[in-house]
């Protein structure tokens, strides 16, 4: 029966864990689909039953005595050590001691294997380990965050079969919290005004007597009973009930720990044991490689195969509300790519297709994929990424290479997802940044290089009017790169030629000038209009790492130049790089979180990225390496960024530490995974070699054709060029030279999978003269009712 209902609901604004993980834990089996994070030396978000998923905001101990200093709380009052009790395991040991020695807290952090349940050893000792601290009374606080909410949270204390458990749900997705030492005392409450952390600091003891608090930010506080100095478990239960819930925390709570930690690890032994050995590529003998390819694996979903989140991690989450439930536990494709071709890298060619089978089920009718979604499919944000429905293409290519592919990807998957990025292309709308639209050197990478891939399905599978089109249009593309993002006019100290971050589409001046302002996000109101010829970012690179232009074209050269003056940041770890001048996303000046407004900081991944220039160069890449492998965390996460400024010490900000956005990033593992693998391979793992050698190798190959599309309405074009006019739909081409002195009407052809085209051969018309045209659709059998001009130079 309900107990005495809490005081002061619903409580205060719910809050989320620090983004910055010390580590994750999950088991591979099917039948746990339980994932941990550890910060700060206590276990924070736990998800459940996806890996989308989180239900709680931390789970620690307080102990408290009765003097009035006498409360201390884990995660704020301790030194923290943290350590892999196994090197080929995600099993951790974390040791919090009080800094002034009066106790230690000893845990052993796992999930059961055969039921969906968080379990942890531990032992509360003195502060030299001779029985328990003496004075001092243990409570565990649990602040549950159900399905993915602080808010609407209800918690209670249950007794079942003499036995106090804890219990929070929302909906239909329930947590037990459970223990093999008794609980005493007990309480829900709402955070802020009745929980038990309050009640404790005010009252040194569970004063409030509440069992029940109700559709708010709840906690539960119980003391611990027994000795615990002695091992002791605790165990979260999840399920579709309470009782659900309550049965599977009491099972693993009254299971042999070894045998469920022996279950824990046996599979990631299985798993490590079927890798590639790359650890003769890195400096510390395979530890953060064999932890890497866990960390990359431990993000896919267990309902939703082939399914990876960006991290489990909320960036800068102690800032952060439910209005940021999903924070980075989302599917981006390009962060999927990443993911799976860091797999593959690593010799699990089984977990890249499943993704590429994640990927064939998750595309949309288009050809493309949303901005971001959840693992079940449903979009999160909106825009639309070319280089997002470009890697799909690219992952399919990578395993046809490896042989492991066991379906034909390209009429389902590779065709559709080329023809949209033909007919999108080459303006995207965000680029991988996902701030800005129009031309960007990474995006039409990706895209270019997808091209070149698609058209090698196509001939594999005898469609060669699909496999020139797709040519076409990436010779298109790969001719005016230069044209199109390549600045003559830089403004960015001292360098006045490289590839702009992006350029914008079609402006009165000519793309190459870079007269258009960017509006930079997250900069601070009236900050963020910015000449683009002035943003300078690492995004040229891919145009090498994918084979679209060599390490030494001189505009690679000439942006290698800048973007190191401009982005690289030297740390006693070692350099890495921002991703942009002008970046707002990062920590506030003075530390403060992001919370809008920011300056972007260092991001290991660049450094990965700058590192695979320098193999495709010909050069060695092991400073970098080694860079890579000291900017991890304490468990040996890769953050997304690190601290490039002063030491901040009272906010944990050291120069070349993580900062406190989001750890661990799955892109950056799997890019630490493919910089060993291209390292051991002596080229770059991911360079699709028909895209190399059609262009990096064979020099810029000319392309004829230049394409005018409603969505892209060229301006001029050369007197020595193939103009072609390309719809989809069937139409007839309407046009002339002389200004309507004369017309020409004549039928589109149709060039395959939803395009038509008219080509207007070289010599059509002279240098300084035009070319007018508009159209009469077949179907409603109308006019399009506007000309457009093209100028011949």
């Amino acid at each position: 029966m309900p107990g005495p209902v809490a005081f002061g609901g619903p409580g205060s604004d719910p809050l989320w864990a620090p983004g910055g993980k010390d580590a994750i834990g999950t088991c591979l089996t099917p039948q746990s689909p339980v994932w941990f994070t550890l910060a700060q030396g206590v276990v924070t978000e736990v998800y459940y039953p996806r890996v989308d998923l989180a239900n709680s905001r931390d789970l620690q101990f307080l102990l408290v005595g009765d003097a009035p200093e006498a409360f201390y709380e884990e995660r704020r009052d301790t030194e923290v050590t943290l350590s892999r009790a196994d090197p080929h395991a995600l099993l951790w040991d974390v040791t919090t001691e009080e800094r002034g020695g009066r106790f230690r807290i000893q845990k052993r952090v796992l999930t059961d294997p055969a039921r969906p349940v968080l379990v942890m050893r531990a032992t509360i000792t003195s502060g030299d380990g001779r029985g328990a601290p003496p004075g001092l009374r243990p409570y565990v606080l649990f602040a549950p965050h159900v399905a993915d909410r602080g808010s609407d949270n209800t918690g209670c204390v249950m007794h079942v079969d003499s036995r106090r458990v804890l219990v929070a749900h929302r909906h239909d997705t329930y947590c037990a919290l459970a223990c093999s030492n008794p609980f005493g005392p007990a309480s829900a409450g709402y955070v802020g005004a009745s929980d038990g952390w309050t009640d404790l600091r005010q009252n040194h003891r569970l004063a409030w007597n509440a069992s029940v608090a109700e559709h708010g930010t709840v906690a539960l506080t119980a003391e611990l009973g027994g000795d615990v100095s002695k091992p002791f478990v605790l165990a979260l239960g999840f399920g579709r009930s309470a009782a659900e819930a309550v049965a599977n925390a009491l099972a693993s709570v009254d299971a042999d720990f070894d045998a469920l930690e022996a279950g824990y690890v046996g599979p990631w032994h299985t798993y490590c044991d079927g890798l590639i050995d790359l650890s003769r590529a890195s400096l510390d003998g395979g530890r953060l490689y064999y932890l890497s390819a866990m960390v990359v694996a431990a993000h896919e979903d267990r309902e939703n195969p082939g399914a990876h989140i960006a991290s489990l991690a909320i960036p800068w989450g102690e800032a952060q509300t439910d209005r940021n439930r999903a924070g980075y536990h989302l599917v981006w494709p390009r962060d999927l790519y990443h993911a799976a071709t860091g797999r593959l890298a690593a010799g699990d060619a089984a977990g890249a297709l499943r993704t590429l089978h994640y990927l064939r089920r998750t595309q949309r009718e288009d050809g493309s994929w949303p901005q971001n979604f959840w693992v079940y499919g449903e979009p999160y944000w909106h825009g639309l990424q070319l280089d997002e429905i470009a890697f799909p293409v690219l992952l399919a290519w990578q395993l046809w290479r490896a042989d492991a592919l066991d379906w034909n990807p390209y009429p389902s998957l590779v065709a559709p997802a080329a023809q949209r990025i033909a007919r999108v292309g080459p303006v995207t709308q965000q680029e991988r940044w996902e701030e800005n639209s129009g031309y960007s050197p990474s995006t039409l990478a990706a895209a270019i290089a997808a091209l070149v891939c698609a058209a090698e399905f196509a001939h594999a599978d005898k469609d060669p009017q699909a496999e020139r089109y797709f040519l076409d249009v990436a010779d298109y593309w790969a001719r005016h790169l230069e044209d199109w993002t390549f600045t003559t006019c830089g403004t960015a100290a001292g360098h006045t030629e490289y590839y702009e971050r992006i350029a914008g589409a079609l402006s009165d001046a000519p793309a190459h000038l870079g007269r258009t302002v960017l509006h930079v996000a997250n900069l601070p109101p009236g900050a963020g209009s910015i000449h683009e010829c002035a943003v300078v970012d690492g995004g040229f690179l891919e145009l090498v790492r994918y084979g679209v232009r060599a390490p030494q074209d001189p505009h690679v050269l000439q942006t290698l130049a800048a973007y190191d003056d401009l982005c690289r940041v030297e740390t006693p770890r070692g350099p890495s790089w921002h991703r942009y001048t002008y970046d707002g996303y990062g920590e506030q000046v003075d530390g403060r979180p992001f919370t809008g407004t920011g300056v972007g900081r260092a991001w290991p991944l660049l450094t990965g990225e700058r590192a695979h220039y320098e193999l495709a160069a010909g050069r060695p890449a092991a400073d970098l390496v080694k860079a890579m492998e000291s900017f991890t965390t304490s468990g040996g996460m890769i953050p997304e960024q690190v601290w490039d400024g002063p030491d901040i010490a009272e906010r944990g900000l050291f120069l070349g530490r993580p900062t406190g956005s989001a750890a661990p990033l799955v892109w950056a593992h799997a890019e630490y995974i493919k910089l060993l693998r291209s390292i051991s391979d002596g080229g770059v793992f991911d360079c699709p070699a028909p895209v190399r050698q059609r262009y990096a190798e064979a020099g810029r190959r000319r392309s004829d054709i230049v394409i005018w599309k409603h969505n892209h309405k060229i301006r001029t074009a050369s007197a020595g060029d193939v103009l072609r006019v390309e719809v989809y739909a069937p139409a007839a081409l309407h046009w002339t030279r002389d200004s309507w002195r004369n017309a020409q009407h004549e039928p589109m052809q149709p060039y395959g999978h939803g395009v038509w085209v008219y080509d207007f051969p070289k010599g059509t018309f002279r240098r300084g003269h035009t070319l007018e045209f508009t159209f009469y659709w077949n179907d409603p059998g109308s006019w399009e009712g506007t000309n457009y001009v093209v100028a011949a130079h």
